[in-house]
């Protein structure tokens, strides 16, 4: 269910502006989103699961303000992250 050390760095190190960069709002929000598809998975398996539920509405909730906050910053930054993570908006 978690992300391993080589996933980590490697979203860090194609949406950070470094390879040690974890506080960029792109890497931010991609390492957000691979947790969020982790977690999809996890409930197909475990409908009744509703702590870590909560957990995955807080994650969602935290990645829309951060996407909010790209957009107003950096529209065109923010288009291009949504359509490489493959995200509806």
């Amino acid at each position: 269910m978690t992300l391993t050390k080589v996933t980590k760095s490697d979203l860090v190190e194609k949406y950070g502006k470094t390879s040690q960069d974890t506080g960029a709002i792109a890497a931010q929000i991609a390492l957000l989103t691979e947790r969020i598809k982790d977690l999809g998975k996890h409930f197909s398996v475990n409908q009744k699961d509703h702590s870590s539920r909560r957990g995955l509405m807080k994650m969602v909730s935290r990645r829309k303000h951060l996407l909010e906050y790209l957009h107003k910053k950096n529209a065109a930054a923010y288009k291009e992250l949504i359509e490489k993570l493959e995200l509806r908006k």
